[in-house]
């Protein structure tokens, strides 16, 4: 691979030339390099495009990279990733996409994951989105995910954007079973005339299943961005979602709620605040030596990766 693939591969999975453990690296809709350990098995499928990921039983303290690189123009790329995981199992999901893009034809990458996780297992997965290039074709990424979660089982999910992504359109889609736990912390930035699109639709079918959904998102130039959200309670549990948003310059920020409980012991829960940065802010900044575009950035910084 060449200096733009490795510098790549760092920025979405923190992957080196030294790859431990599990992984799957695809570049330009193709296979890469591939490798399965004893615990964690990666499988081509054979009816399309993608990988089975298959973790067994009681894993413990394991990664798994399965980063997708673009450094191609005029690529429309599609891949499905379907994880299963082993109960009792705890593992590391690091997936993302980065797109370098020097050509004026679009390049597009849609990634379409599914995750099913077994009784008491825990997953933690990282997902990253690099846009990059000078070229005026776009960088576009089109991630969904589906979610099958069953008894006591926990998904922690984080995904960063941050700039360079001509357009997003992220969808979530997720079923909770009894104790079952869903965290969702998203990082967003836009700039120029960026668009990036993000819904969520989790089910809280089973006894105590909990969802939390945090967004932090920054606007900026003339770029748009546009989160909703819809938690349905079938059962006692609890669910709550926090949009939290900056606007800067011409840009705009649409957030949409919609809650629904079917049964009276569901507690939903949802909060959204969009704004600028406040001024006393700024000023406290600068009057530590900083200008105010620096200023900006540090609050800017501290509120997305904080």
């Amino acid at each position: 691979m060449n200096k733009i693939d490795k510098m790549l591969l760092e920025k979405v999975s923190s992957l080196h030339d030294i790859k431990l453990g599990a992984f799957n690296i695809r570049k330009n809709g193709e296979v890469v390099e591939r490798k399965s350990t004893k615990e964690i098995e990666i499988v081509p499928k054979k009816d399309k495009k993608g990988i089975d990921i298959i973790i067994k039983p009681n894993v413990q303290n394991k990664a798994v990279h399965i980063p997708v690189i673009i450094t191609a123009g005029g690529l429309n790329d599609l891949v499905y990733n379907d994880f299963y995981v082993g109960e009792n199992s705890y593992v590391t999901i690091v997936a993302g996409c980065g797109i370098h893009n020097t050509s004026d034809d679009n390049s597009t990458h849609n990634g379409i994951h599914s995750f099913h996780l077994e009784k008491n297992s825990h997953v933690k997965y990282i997902e990253r989105h690099v846009g990059m290039g000078k070229g005026e074709g776009g960088k576009i990424l089109n991630p969904t995910t589906k979610i099958y979660q069953k008894e006591n089982s926990i998904l922690e999910i984080e995904t960063l954007q941050l700039g360079g992504v001509t357009k997003s359109d992220r969808k979530t889609f997720a079923s909770l079973g009894e104790n079952a736990q869903l965290n969702i912390q998203e990082n967003i930035l836009t700039e120029n005339a960026e668009t990036a699109k993000t819904s969520f639709k989790v089910t809280l079918k089973g006894k105590n299943s909990k969802v939390e959904v945090v967004s932090h998102s920054v606007a900026k130039g003339e770029s748009y961005q546009e989160f909703k959200s819809n938690l349905i309670g079938k059962n006692e549990c609890f669910g709550h979602v926090e949009c939290d948003g900056i606007l800067l310059n011409n840009a705009r920020i649409v957030s949409v709620p919609m809650i629904d409980a079917l049964s009276s012991d569901a507690s939903l829960v949802h909060e959204a605040a969009i704004g600028k940065i406040a001024g006393d802010e700024l000023i406290k900044l600068m009057t530590l030596g900083l200008s105010e575009e620096e200023a900006e950035d540090v609050i800017i910084k501290g509120f997305l990766m904080g």
